[in-house]
């Protein structure tokens, strides 16, 4: 995965993007779920239509993705 160039960058953004979804809390969390999964969709097209990200690296991604999301849920 390519790494992060800008210290600071990941936790700046992280908080960023906390605050802004606390201001959603009146849409079902279902709801936020489905939003967002649209919306990174269109961003990881996005990484490789810029040729910032390769496949593969989308799909390693998303199966990392996939792993701490089961992992963290007790499924």
């Amino acid at each position: 995965m390519p790494s992060i160039s800008t210290t600071g960058t990941f936790e700046e953004c992280a908080d960023e993007l906390n605050d802004f979804v606390a201001t959603l809390q009146r849409y079902p969390h279902t709801v936020l779920a489905f939003a967002l999964r649209a919306h990174l969709c269109g961003l990881l097209q996005a990484l490789q239509a810029h040729g910032q990200w390769s496949s593969a690296e989308v799909t390693t991604f998303l199966e990392e993705l996939e792993h701490e999301v089961l992992q963290s849920g007790g499924s």
